[in-house]
């Protein structure tokens, strides 16, 4: 039986790992952390990570062929392949600090692999023992041949090592799905005899479901690490654009939804990540942003750093926007003023509140004095504390969080906050009663009819907006 060993049992590592259990039930698989409190998580009936289909999945594989343990240096030495799937979140300090990205736990993770596997490295048949280490982080380009110094000074003659890139590119919210049905599953190692074997190793366990025109193991090392951060930076890149244009339809009273219907409708464009918002979020986009603009920096392509800084910028632009488009329409000021928050996470289908804009615009509010109450269906009460400020009412449901408001604001896509009764809402709250649609979810039109006073990105202002503060 083939072993995996998977180093990391966070929101990466624990999906992908189950999915690849599911599939290749004649293969052993163990997803290790350091982390005892996330592996309880892991066995038990409460997942640490929020996926639909990802309960039932682990259900079905754990104690047949998945494991989740801390026991890490047993699982490593014991495996065939080893993937490395550990945060690498955007360095908080130090040289690079805010845009390169931090490697502490992947250096880390790359030498427990190294003394692990060291301490065993003869077969049970008695000859040397090789073993794959597949990068499943995201990381800059060329940290593979970092990797490869750790484990060659470890394992010297004694054990061969050969590393293998093989990013992830589901989406938080449609992980299992996106596990499943992937569009690509992308392996990049050595043109050598030893790196082209590794390669073929990890596509055969793909093989098991994927199908062979979807699997892509003729990148290069390099390419298949680049490919990662380039595709989540050209993601943002479109974020920003429409975002961008937003604030340009506002200013001359063009709907953003028309014009991006009319781009998207360009084959050479397409429709994908053109709805405009308060801006991009989660984990990934604007850390592996940040990194390939490092990456150019540090390559002496300046321009082209520059560049991808102001894909970054701009998001932070319209959080900004946005907070200030709230403060005056309220008539300059939400000192001491309630302010209702209806969703904390980055998006629908997810309890994950990293890097979300709401979480910014949150604190924007309470910066400038702001009573803010916020709701989300999927994000507790301690998540939202910790994550916005200990200050932060949390309400129970959108009408409580509603109820005595000067102004709400909705900032996460949920289904339920297009369903609410609106009236109901406007009953509770103060007049004017103001609201702040950061993801285009209510009908505008009928919540003036209402008495609301609304706003709405990248769409035309009514007449109380239109006479306020342009921003």
């Amino acid at each position: 039986m083939v072993k995996i060993c998977c180093i990391g049992a966070g929101y990466v590592g624990g999906p992908a790992m189950a999915v690849l259990a599911l599939k290749c039930p004649a293969i052993e698989v163990a997803v290790v952390d350091v982390s005892r409190s996330r592996i309880d998580a892991w066995n038990s009936d409460r997942l640490p990570v929020l996926e639909p289909g990802l309960d039932a999945v682990v259900r079905a594989c754990r104690g047949r062929n998945l494991s989740f343990s801390a026991d890490v240096d047993r699982h490593v030495a014991d495996a065939d392949i080893v993937f490395v799937s550990v945060n690498t979140p955007t360095k908080a300090s130090g040289i690079g600090a805010g845009r390169a990205p931090d490697l502490a736990y992947w250096e880390s993770a790359a030498r427990v692999v190294a003394s692990a596997a060291a301490s065993s490295s003869r077969s049970r048949s008695g000859t040397k023992k090789s073993t794959v280490v597949v990068e499943k982080s995201a990381v800059p380009v060329r940290t593979a041949e970092a990797m490869e110094r750790i484990l060659v000074a470890h394992g010297g003659e004694e054990r061969a090592f050969e590393v293998v890139s093989n990013p992830e590119f589901f989406s938080e919210g449609t992980a299992v799905r996106d596990l499943l049905c992937p569009d690509r599953v992308l392996i990049g190692g050595r043109d050598t005899d030893a790196g082209r074997s590794a390669v073929r190793a990890v596509r055969d366990v793909y093989a098991h479901w994927v199908p062979e025109d979807r699997i892509l193991s003729t990148t290069s090392l390099w390419s298949a690490e680049l490919s990662k951060v380039a595709a989540n930076a050209f993601l943002a890149q479109r974020v920003s654009s429409v975002n961008a244009i937003s604030a340009l339809c506002e200013a001359t009273g063009a709907d953003v939804s028309d014009v991006a219907r009319a781009v998207g409708g360009d084959g050479r464009v397409g429709d994908g990540f053109l709805s405009a918002g308060v801006g991009f979020g989660g984990p990934s986009l604007q850390r592996d942003v940040l990194c390939l603009a490092y990456a150019c920096e540090r390559s002496g392509v300046a321009e082209a750093a520059e560049y991808w800084r102001q894909v970054v910028a701009v998001n932070e632009y319209q959080k900004s926007r946005f907070v200030r488009r709230v403060v005056s329409s309220m008539f300059g000021t939400v000192a001491g003023k309630k302010v209702a928050v209806l969703g904390l996470a980055f998006k629908k289908g997810v309890g994950d509140t990293r890097g979300s804009p709401a979480v910014d615009v949150c604190r924007g509010l309470l910066g400038d004095g702001a009573r803010v109450t916020v709701y989300d269906p999927m994000v507790s009460e301690k998540q939202a504390r910790k994550g916005v400020a200990a200050r932060v009412q949390v309400a129970r449901d959108a009408y409580e969080a509603a109820q005595g408001a000067h102004g709400l604001c909705v900032l996460t896509e949920w289904d339920e906050f297009r369903a609410l009764d609106y009236r109901r809402v406007f009953d509770g709250m103060q007049r004017p009663a103001f609201v702040f649609d950061g993801r285009n979810v209510v009908d505008a039109g009928k919540l003036r009819e209402m008495g609301f006073v609304v706003y709405a990105v990248g769409k035309p202002l009514d007449d109380w907006l239109s006479k306020g503060t342009r921003n």
